[in-house]
Order: structure tokens, then sequence, then C-alpha cells
């Protein structure tokens, strides 16, 4: 465990910043005294997060045919440069 003083947390954040990414503790002092922990972000549970499959859902909904909106987007889309 790391600790910073208030004017090192104030001035040197980058550093104190980097200690808690590398997964280190860092204890806060005020005069000498702890005032306050920062802790890394704990591990998400599960492994990573994948989003669920968008296009399938419609398609499930929807099948193959194409409402009036998303043709006018579409279409709007091909026209605009950008």
């Amino acid at each position: 465990m790391k600790t910073a003083t208030i004017r090192q947390v104030r001035n040197d954040f980058g550093t104190v910043l980097g200690w808690i990414a590398a997964g280190e503790e860092v204890t806060i002092l005020k005069r000498r005294l702890p005032v306050a922990r920062l802790l890394p972000p704990k591990p998400a549970a599960g492994g990573p997060v994948t989003m669920p499959d968008f296009a399938g859902r419609v398609k499930r909904i929807f099948g193959n045919r194409r409402t009036h909106g998303v043709e006018a987007l579409l279409k709007e889309r091909e026209e605009r440069p950008w």
C-alpha cells in the first residue's frame, strides 16, 4: 500500500493515478493522518462484456421486410456525402 499527501495528490495526480492504475491501494494523508483511500476498480465478474446481437433481434422480429422509415434512412445516407 502506498501513501500520498494531499499536496502530492493536488500537484502530481498523474503519478498517484499511475499507482492506482497499476493496482496499488493509495492512502491519502493530511498532516500525517489518513483521510481517504483510493482503490483500483474491482475486476468485472464474468469476463469481457459482449454486446447483444441487435441485428439478429430485428431480423427475428421483422423478418426480411423493410419498414418505410428504414428505407428513408438508407436513401438519405446514400444521398449525403458525409
